[in-house]
C-alpha cells in the first residue's frame, strides 16, 4: 500500500484537529464537508423535518447514520484522547473498532512495544485488508448524552460524519472509514484505508505537530513564569506598603505621645 501525498493528507488531518483555514472562495473546509454531505443521497435535515411531520419514527444519531450506512458500527467510547502519534502508528490496533465487541480499555490505552512495522509488511497488509468495506464511528458518552437531549446537535454531527465519508469516496476511494469524535461532535481522529493506500499523517507532519506542541508548551511556560514574577512583585509592593503604613502609624503615635507628655508637664 502507498501513502497519499503530503498535501492531500494534511488537508484532511488539519480538519480532524480543527485547524482548517477558509478556502479561497470564502467557504470553510467544514462547510465544504457539510455541502458534500448534502449531496450524498440522504439529507439529514430533511429526515428530521419528516420525523417532525410524524412520518419517521426516529432521528437519533445512530438511526440517521445506520439509515444510510446499515453496516456501520457505532461505539460509545471516548477515544478522542488517544494521542495522534499513537493513533497514526502502523501497529495501532484501530481495526478492533470495526468489530461488534471491543475491549475499549485495551485499545484506548494501547502502548507500542517497539518500532512501528513497515506499512507494506504482511502483518499490516492483513490488518488493513480486514477492514475493507467497513465503517465505524466512536462516540464519547458525553457527546451521546448531548445528542440525546438535542436533536439539532445529533443532526449536525450526522452531517459532519456523512460529509467526511462522502469526501473519502473521492479518488483514491476509501474502502474503510474509522472516525473518532470528541465530546463536542468534532472529528478528533480518523483512519481510512483506500484501494491504493493508507491515509494518515506522514512523519513530516507528525514532526510539524510535535513542533507546534513544543511551541505552545514553551509559551505556556513563559506565561506561567511571567505570572509568578508579577505575583512576587505584587507581594513585595504589598509588603512595602505595609511597612510604610506601620512606620507612618508609629510616627503618628510617637507625636501624639510627645504632645500628651508636654500637656501634662
Amino acid at each position: 500500500m502507498s501513502i497519499l501525498g503530503v498535501n492531500d493528507v494534511l488537508g484532511a488531518y488539519q480538519y480532524a484537529n480543527r485547524t482548517q483555514k477558509a478556502a479561497a472562495s470564502g467557504t470553510s473546509f467544514t462547510e465544504q464537508l457539510q455541502e458534500t454531505g448534502k449531496s450524498g443521497g440522504v439529507n439529514f435535515a430533511e429526515l428530521a423535518a419528516t420525523k417532525a411531520a410524524g412520518t419517521v419514527t426516529g432521528q437519533s444519531f445512530e438511526e440517521m447514520m445506520k439509515g444510510k450506512y446499515p453496516e456501520m458500527k457505532i461505539h460509545q467510547v471516548d477515544a478522542s484522547k488517544i494521542p495522534s502519534g499513537i493513533w497514526c502508528r502502523t501497529d495501532f490496533p484501530f481495526e478492533k473498532f470495526f468489530d461488534d465487541n471491543v475491549d475499549y480499555d485495551k485499545v484506548v490505552n494501547w502502548k507500542p512495544s517497539g518500532a512501528a512495522p513497515a506499512m507494506n509488511s504482511k502483518e499490516c497488509q492483513a490488518r488493513y485488508q480486514s477492514t475493507f468495506g467497513k465503517k465505524s464511528v466512536l462516540v464519547p458518552p458525553a457527546l451521546q448524552e448531548k445528542m440525546d437531549n438535542d436533536p439539532a446537535l445529533a443532526q449536525k454531527v450526522a452531517n459532519t460524519v456523512d460529509a467526511f465519508i462522502q469526501q473519502s469516496q473521492m479518488p483514491p476511494r476509501a474502502v474503510s472509514v474509522l472516525i473518532s469524535l470528541d465530546e463536542n461532535g468534532e472529528i478528533a481522529n480518523w483512519t481510512t484505508c483506500t484501494e491504493g493506500g493508507f491515509m494518515g499523517p506522514s512523519e513530516k507532519e507528525l514532526r510539524m505537530l510535535a513542533k507546534r506542541k513544543r511551541e505552545k508548551e514553551e509559551k505556556a511556560a513563559e506565561y506561567e513564569r511571567i505570572a509568578k514574577e508579577n505575583a512576587i512583585k505584587r507581594k513585595l509592593r504589598e509588603q512595602q506598603e505595609d511597612e510604610r503604613y506601620y512606620k507612618t502609624t508609629s510616627i503618628a503615635r510617637e507625636a501624639v505621645s510627645a504632645a500628651y507628655e508636654r500637656n501634662i508637664i
